[in-house]
């Protein structure tokens, strides 16, 4: 099974080690689906963990480690192609690489915008508890 995290469930699972989101990740850590992944992904993890009230919650070695996790367990997609689909330009990026990646699922908090998709090509957008649930 091949899936997306979307960010926010990244930067969730490493502020607090026994939610919902780091279940997720110790899934993937188990071999359990194969994690999809990108540069633009990486770079905005970068920024997002460095944010002030991030910062102050999250050491920066916890975030340096995920990232090399991610830099050598994950697939990386590349190139992406262009998409502009989400109401939110900014997660386009997860679109493109759901559908250059042959995603099955992209797992996402984000109500507003990507899961109001629901599907995007043949990768189903769901929560974090309906991914676990399937698995």
């Amino acid at each position: 099974m091949r899936l997306i995290l979307d960010t926010n469930i990244l930067v969730s699972a490493l502020l607090a080690q026994n939610s919902v989101p780091a279940a997720m990740l110790a899934h993937w850590r188990k071999g359990q689906f194969t994690l999809l992944c990108c540069e633009e992904q990486i770079d905005e993890l970068r920024r997002v963990t460095r944010y002030p009230k991030i910062r102050e919650r999250l050491p920066q070695p916890l975030a340096g480690r995920l990232i090399n996790e991610l830099r050598s367990l994950s697939e990386f997609i590349s190139p992406l192609p262009s998409v502009d689909v989400s109401p939110d330009p900014w997660d386009n990026y997860l679109l493109a690489m759901a559908e250059a990646g042959g995603a099955h699922y992209l797992v996402t908090g984000d109500k507003a915008d990507l899961l109001s998709l629901m599907r995007h090509g043949q990768t189903q957008i769901v929560t974090v508890r309906q991914m676990l649930e399937r698995l």
